[in-house]
């Protein structure tokens, strides 16, 4: 099963055959691109900080590493 806003490998033979994008299409395209990584790293941050110490545990974290990058802004990387 794909991720549905996962590019389809159509999709990527498509782009890659025509011409480059306009300027404002870049620009449009790296700030998408922005968003949908500050809103994984909100999501993923969010769920790690409610994860059990078991859980931590199963995944290699302590609870002190899991909050302080549960705490850590989406911008940062």
């Amino acid at each position: 099963m794909t991720q549905p806003n996962a590019l389809m490998t159509s999709d990527l033979a498509y782009l890659a055959n025509n011409q480059p994008l306009a300027p404002l299409a870049v620009a449009a395209l790296r700030v998408a691109v922005t968003l949908d990584k500050w809103s994984t790293r909100h999501r993923t941050r969010k769920a790690l900080a409610r994860l059990e110490p078991h859980h931590l545990k199963d995944i290699g974290l302590n609870p002190r590493a899991a909050q302080d990058e549960a705490r850590r802004m989406f911008w940062h990387g």
